[in-house]
Formats: structure tokens, C-alpha cells, sequence
């Protein structure tokens, strides 16, 4: 394992998309691990930020929220000049495959056009101030979306996998994943990528596979499944994920990509009859569960798995995902900690224990979204 020595000393960051589900995450993480470092979390609070997934940060003397938009260059380069950012750890995108093949028009412009504009203001003040070069790193949370998809036998995606994107959404992290290299190679600012797998836990918005499964679940309503079901993603914990971002924030080199999996391959009908079983276990071994939720499948006296509905297949679907993590081990040491039986446990719980939360955010808008997708049976 080798260690990269870092230059900067005291990390003054810009979070954006800090109010999602996985920035939100790695603020809290971040948090924990340096209370007293600076932290300005940026997010436009569109439809998946959500203010509440934040709650508690304010009580780091550090931690500012600010709801806005990364398009807005003087909105950023009033922030990073006032707060003397030297780190940006870029999250901000829309991520949801189904919504880029229904508007593809916002995906460009948030995660090809935003983060374009991030890494513009970047090199104006961190390579092209008064002070000249400063110590500096923009880090990019990408996808492993962008490499396209697998056959059954075919080796997982390594940083050098070619890029073949599938989906608007794909594409539009593919194009962002390049104008970050151009800038490191072109201009000199010191960059990192990384490439996640699925990601699973708390604070996760719920048009997505595990936490859509768990309220629906609660709501003896269907299981929707693309097609087979057979489709397999490498599913990764966000806190593990986190870990993986300040690993390459503290020891990661400059220019470098690194796939951040969780080593963790399950197809999507394995992963539903698992929630299943868990939450029928749940709620057969503790009344409360059943008082919680009166119209949930198991007060209804169902079995979760019996709301399973195969739905037609969206185009273009990706059949596999999976990351071959061997470079952030080799280098940097890390490895997730969660392995997958232990960290859904403890999403179904965080979901059972947090009925406020995800009942806020399924507004009636979303609900509105979401029933519009049963009638086109493009879902999950």
C-alpha cells in the first residue's frame, strides 16, 4: 500500500448536493471524523435534497448550509472566496435513470453544464487568483453507471474499463467524468474521480430499488420489478462509500481515478425476497411493528413476497454492475466494512424507525410522479 503525502493541511470544503442521499451521508461522516473543519454545504433542494437530512450539522461551529443552485458561478465563487475553500467534493447531479429517459434535459444541465461551471470558478480562483496555485483538490463522485453494462462471465470494471454509457444519466456523468480529466490535464488542477456502485441506507430517496421496496412494503402495496428481476448491481453502504471519498480526500493522488464497490453482486429479485423475509421476520417477532404500520403486507396478513409484480422493461436497461475495488485497497487501504446482510437490516430499521422522514419527502408531487410510473409500468 502506498500513501500519497496530502498538501493540505486544513480542508476547508464545499459539499454539493450536501442535502441527497449520499452527500448528506458523507457530511455527517465527515463531520464525526473533524468536528472542527470547515464545511459548506451547497444544494439546489430540488426534489431528492432534502434540508432534513442534515439535521444535527449545526451544531459544528464549521457547518453552513446554503440552498443553491451549481450553475450559479457567482453564488459559488462568493462561497469559496468568503469560507477560503481549498476542497470541493462535487456530488450535486441527477441520478435517477428512469427520470433521464422520461427529461434528459436536466441531467445535462446539472451534471455536464453544473459541473462545468464548478471546475470553472475552480480554476479561476485556485489556479488564476491573485495568490497564483494554492493547494487545492476537486473531487468528483461519478458512477459506475458510465462504463456501461456486463455479461454474466464478463470481469468487473476496472478504472481503465472503457466508457460506454447506456442511459442520459450515464452519458451525463460520462461527460462530466471527462471535462474533470480535461481539467487536471489541460489546465493543471488537481483533481480526483471516484466510481461507486449502487449505493444503499439511510436518508435514501424512495423512487429507488431498497427503500421504495421497503415503503411499499409498509403500504401492502406491489413490488415492481423491471422484467426478470434478474438484473445484478454490486450494492455498496453509503457509510462505506463515505469512508472510500475521505480515504482519496486524505491519501488519494492527484489526476487519479479510483472504483469505490462494495464487492457485493445481487440481482434485484434476490435483494426484494430478502427485504421481504426480513421485514415478514420483523414484524412476526414484534407486535409494535404491526401497531406502527396497520396497513402494511404483514398487519394485512401477507406475505411481503407476494407483492412482487414483474413490470415491463425500460430501455436500454444495463444487465450487470460490478467494481473491481482492487486499486483504492492496493492503494489507499480501504475496504468496505458493511457487508450486505448486516447493512440492509440496518436500512429496513432506520426506514422502520424513521416514518417521519420518508413520509415528508413523499410529498404529493412525488406520489404523483410515482403513480404515473405504475401506469407506464417503469419502475424499480
Amino acid at each position: 500500500m502506498s500513501v500519497t503525502v496530502d498538501p493540505i493541511i486544513d480542508k476547508r470544503l464545499l459539499v454539493t448536493g450536501a442535502a441527497g442521499f449520499i452527500g448528506a451521508n458523507f457530511c455527517h461522516h465527515w463531520l464525526r471524523k473533524h468536528p472542527h473543519t470547515t464545511l459548506v454545504a451547497l444544494d439546489a433542494l430540488t426534489y431528492a435534497g432534502n434540508r432534513h437530512n442534515l439535521a444535527g450539522l449545526e451544531q459544528h461551529s464549521g457547518f453552513r448550509f446554503v440552498s443553491g443552485d451549481i450553475n450559479d458561478a457567482p453564488l459559488v465563487e462568493r462561497l469559496m472566496t468568503d469560507h477560503h475553500l481549498n476542497v470541493i467534493v462535487h456530488f450535486a447531479a441527477e441520478s435517477h435513470v428512469d427520470r433521464s429517459i422520461h427529461d434528459p434535459d436536466a441531467f445535462i444541465q446539472t451534471n455536464i453544464i453544473g459541473t462545468h461551471n464548478l471546475l470553472r470558478v475552480a480554476k479561476n480562483l485556485w489556479l488564476d487568483g491573485p495568490q497564483g496555485r494554492i493547494p487545492h483538490r476537486f473531487h468528483h463522485i461519478s458512477t459506475d453507471e458510465v462504463y456501461g453494462t456486463l455479461g454474466p462471465q464478463d470481469p468487473p470494471f476496472r478504472e481503465a474499463t472503457p466508457y460506454a454509457p447506456n442511459s442520459p444519466y450515464a452519458a451525463s456523468k460520462a461527460g462530466a467524468d471527462h471535462l474533470v480529466r480535461a481539467y487536471q490535464h489541460t489546465y493543471g488542477l488537481s483533481t480526483t474521480t471516484s466510481n461507486c456502485s449502487n449505493n444503499y441506507g439511510p436518508y435514501h430517496f424512495p423512487e429507488k430499488l431498497i427503500p421504495l421496496i421497503i415503503v411499499n412494503i409498509l403500504h401492502n402495496k406491489p413490488l415492481p420489478l423491471y422484467g426478470d428481476g434478474r438484473q445484478i448491481r454490486d450494492w455498496l453502504y453509503v457509510e462505506d462509500h463515505c469512508r472510500g471519498i475521505a480515504a482519496i480526500l486524505e491519501q488519494g493522488r492527484e489526476g487519479e481515478s479510483y472504483n469505490i464497490g462494495g464487492c457485493n453482486e445481487w440481482a434485484n429479485i434476490d435483494i426484494v425476497l430478502l427485504i421481504g423475509q426480513i421485514m415478514d421476520e420483523l414484524f412476526a417477532s414484534d407486535p409494535r411493528w404491526l401497531q406502527a404500520y396497520p396497513h402494511s403486507a404483514a398487519a394485512q396478513g401477507r406475505k411481503s413476497a407476494d407483492l412482487i409484480q414483474h413490470v415491463r422493461d425500460r430501455p436500454g436497461h444495463d444487465r450487470r454492475y460490478a467494481i473491481d475495488a482492487t486499486k483504492i485497497t492496493r492503494e489507499l487501504g480501504f475496504q468496505p466494512a458493511v457487508d450486505f446482510p448486516t447493512g440492509i437490516r440496518q436500512t429496513i430499521r432506520w426506514y422502520l424507525e424513521h416514518p417521519e422522514w420518508w413520509r415528508a419527502v413523499m410529498d404529493g408531487s412525488y406520489c404523483q410522479w410515482l403513480e404515473r410510473q405504475y401506469e407506464g409500468g417503469a419502475l424499480a
